[in-house]
């Protein structure tokens, strides 16, 4: 099933928009609320979720006027910073809570920007509560997009990524059926051109220095082992409904083309853009109108040469396993998520190495029985499970 419409020059759009932006302070919920900023004519923040930055929550929360917040982690009750939100302001804690903002009749628009396979449940609850889903929490598609993706009405998920949002935008008035392939470029990393050899000893903090993007330190290190663009792949395959072998990587170091799109008579269209997330959040918020943009334009006249090459998957092998994954499909890119997720906190905390990312993910895959997706918690559990491994598997590689 596509996310597209055929009429979607014709879809009505609330003016303003509420909406409500879960993982508030982070990356891509702090520049959405910047866009905010921008139009607060067009855009009424309504609801704000967190898991842990009560701070950062109170100020947003007075600051935009909220009423309707959710923390996710409930030790954070009886904290006095919260006797600060505004004046009857709806406080929610844990998990459920934030399900609910999500899926309250305050907003019609919910923002998931959480990190992680937990998204998964936010997007469920603002799906089903038929809510306009702006999404940046790619692990949600990948694990549960055979859940998701059934429940989307044309219009209703539209994505956040710069890449995908640039594939969304060139296939808007195409056929599907006329599309070749799609092109998903990708920096390559801070560690593009380097071996094996050389990719072995790198450390945390060499990681985290990517060099066009400003994101959070769980994609950072994604985007180095290209575990990140393996994850789009994914994503791309249900949000478009193309086997995972059309969707191409093609290495673009200056960030400028977010993505393409190849039909069949061999036309290519393409999204140039400044290496700003804002201006997909922005596209998402707005479509299917234009608003004026809140960013810096590039000045084209004076850009770099633009330059492309070929991902190095027998160097970076996430993104072999993600595609993999991708091809097997079931439960079996929940598992590869989850391990991924445990292998790369492990390393941002130097328990291990930079290549035993790959390893930990390529070994919980190995022992994984793969299922059809069927519910939410068959995902939870299965999430669980390889999780375990992971941590087995990285106590092992410690010894």
């Amino acid at each position: 099933m596509s996310i597209f419409a055929d009429n979607y020059r014709e879809l009505v759009r609330p003016r303003p928009i509420r909406l409500a932006v879960i993982g508030a302070t982070g990356s891509i919920g702090s520049q959405t609320l910047d866009v905010c900023r921008h139009h607060a004519d067009k855009v009424q923040v309504t609801g704000l979720a967190v898991n842990d930055s009560v701070k950062e929550l109170v100020s947003a929360a007075r600051e935009f006027g909220v009423m309707h917040v959710a923390i996710g982690n409930e030790a954070h009750r009886g904290d006095p910073l919260l006797d600060e939100l505004p004046k009857g302001c709806e406080v929610g804690f844990g998990s459920e809570a934030v399900a609910a903002l999500a899926a309250s009749d305050a907003h019609d628009y919910v923002m998931n920007s959480v990190v992680g396979a937990l998204g998964i449940t936010v997007a469920y609850a603002a799906l089903k509560a038929d809510k306009t889903l702006l999404y940046a929490n790619k692990e949600s598609i990948v694990v549960g997009g055979d859940l998701l993706m059934p429940m989307a009405k044309p219009g209703q998920l539209i994505p956040v990524d710069s890449e995908h949002y640039a594939i969304f935008e060139c296939l808007l008035g195409e056929r599907l059926n006329e599309v070749y392939c799609l092109w998903l470029t990708c920096s390559g990393g801070p560690f593009y051109g380097w071996t094996r050899e050389q990719i072995s000893t790198v450390t945390a903090a060499q990681a985290l220095a990517h060099p066009n993007w400003s994101m959070g330190p769980k994609i950072t290190v994604d985007c180095a082992t290209l575990m990140n663009k393996g994850l789009e792949v994914i994503e791309a395959h249900h949000l478009f409904d193309v086997p995972i072998d059309m969707v191409r990587v093609l290495v673009h170091r200056q960030s400028r083309i977010h993505s393409m799109v190849e039909f069949i008579d061999g036309t290519v269209k393409a999204q140039l853009g400044p290496s700003d997330m804002r201006n997909a959040i922005q596209g998402a918020l707005s479509f299917p109108d234009r608003w004026e943009t809140s960013c810096p334009r590039d000045d084209y006249w004076h850009l770099p040469d633009l330059s492309f090459g070929e991902a190095d998957e027998a160097t970076f092998r996430c993104l072999a396993l993600a595609k993999d994954a991708g091809r097997t499909g079931g439960t079996l890119p929940c598992v590869m998520n989850a391990a991924n997720e445990v292998a790369n906190a492990a390393f941002r905390k130097d328990a291990c190495g930079f290549l035993d990312i790959e390893r930990v993910v390529e070994d919980v895959m190995g022992q994984a029985t793969v299922e059809a997706v069927e519910s939410l918690q068959q995902l939870s559990d299965v999430d669980a499970w390889a999780r375990e491994r992971a941590t087995k598997a990285l106590v092992h590689i410690g010894r």
